[in-house]
């Protein structure tokens, strides 16, 4: 069996994996980066595209607690679960259902707005470090409220969010369709985070992280991470190829597929795998001028490199389980509400976010 010895064993080569492999490399560390997926192929190249510093709202709140049961059992819907992962999900939705309550979502959102404050200026620095500001837009975000109802409650929520800092400028139904032109009218309104940043297209901007990670010395290694052993001042770690790696440090970045391997290690962390869709349209991406989010529907609709990247909702069911046709056919009706000429997409996608009852920050 061969076996290797390495300084820093990072698992994972999504965003989070690289950008932490090439600081800890350009900190004078060697650095080797384990991962059987080309770099950047999950949940890093999948996602909506919106650097979300606004974003700053968990999932659970008093408000969703309320629906839980209902939106739980509504294959239709922007949250929904798959019924043979209930089971295994309950001690997860425990946990969930008391982050929710009103004290820990006000304390998880003041948490959340700390650790993602500055992600737009940072994102910008790191972008140009890299060669990659040309990805980076500049737009801002948009969500809509379609309804009058909603768009107070919208109001509400913009409350909150500005008493944490994120600046937001809310919206009259002719203000809206002055800043996206192509959206039809609506009763409600809108909510404009005029700093928001968003990204052209997530793969390349990891695809660049992964060469400048690679350019200052980081081995990537593709395969699979199968077994983590801690031992005296070492962690082992066991590859599907058979070949065993003994570290000084080991970083666990591999998204919804961590909780396997921080469990060997005694790391208990309560995550769940949240999947998420997204639907693309060739050589629609002038629908819309910014990521816009509809608010009801729980979905973006995201502009990007000649074509539109419809995404969003959550489902909760593990990463077995093959995609589902009703979280694609949700995405379809609703994208084909605001835009019904787009019948057909040109392709679709499925990927795994890692998901935590008290909704810290994990994508971009």
């Amino acid at each position: 069996m061969q076996v290797l010895e390495e300084d820093v064993v990072v698992v994972g080569a999504g965003v989070v994996g690289l950008a932490s492999a090439l600081a800890l490399q350009r900190l004078g560390r060697s650095v080797v980066v384990i991962d059987p997926n080309p770099p950047g192929s999950g949940a890093s190249y999948g996602n909506a595209g919106t650097i979300a510093d606004f974003a700053i709202a968990p999932v659970g709140s008093p408000a969703l607690l309320k629906r839980l049961p209902s939106l739980l059992l509504d294959r239709q819907g922007p949250f929904s679960i798959r019924k043979g992962a209930l089971a295994a999900l309950l001690p997860w939705l425990a946990q969930f259902a008391w982050q929710s309550l009103a004290r820990q979502s006000q304390d998880n959102m003041r948490a959340i707005a700390a650790l993602t404050g500055d992600a737009g200026a940072r994102w910008q620095r790191f972008a140009a470090d890299i060669q990659a500001s040309h990805l980076i837009q500049n737009k801002g975000c948009l969500y809509v409220f379609k309804s009058d109802a909603s768009y107070q409650a919208g109001r509400r929520d913009m409350t909150r969010r500005q008493g944490f800092g994120v600046n937001v400028e809310l919206l009259n139904p002719g203000e809206l369709a002055q800043l996206e032109p192509h959206l039809p009218q609506v009763e409600g309104g809108g909510a404009f985070f005029p700093d928001a940043l968003s990204v052209s297209d997530p793969g390349d901007l990891v695809g660049l992280i992964a060469s400048s990670a690679q350019a200052a010395g980081v081995e990537i290694i593709p395969e699979s991470a199968s077994r983590m052993s801690p031992q005296k001042r070492q962690v082992v770690l066991e590859l599907g190829n058979g070949v065993r790696i003994k570290a000084r440090q080991v970083v666990i970045a591999a998204g919804a597929h961590s909780k396997f391997l921080a469990d060997q290690v005694g790391d208990l962390v309560p995550l769940e795998t949240e999947r998420g869709y997204h639907l693309e349209f060739d050589g629609e991406s002038g629908r819309v001028l910014r990521p816009v989010c509809v608010a009801e529907s729980g979905f973006y609709m995201s502009p990007m490199a000649g074509r539109l990247r419809v995404a969003g909702t959550v489902e909760l069911g593990g990463v077995k389980a093959p995609p589902s046709p009703d979280r694609l056919a949700f995405l379809s009706r609703r994208v084909g509400d605001i835009f019904p000429e787009l019948t057909t997409a040109s392709r679709s996608w499925l990927g795994f976010r890692p998901s935590l009852p008290d909704s810290p920050p994990g994508h971009f």
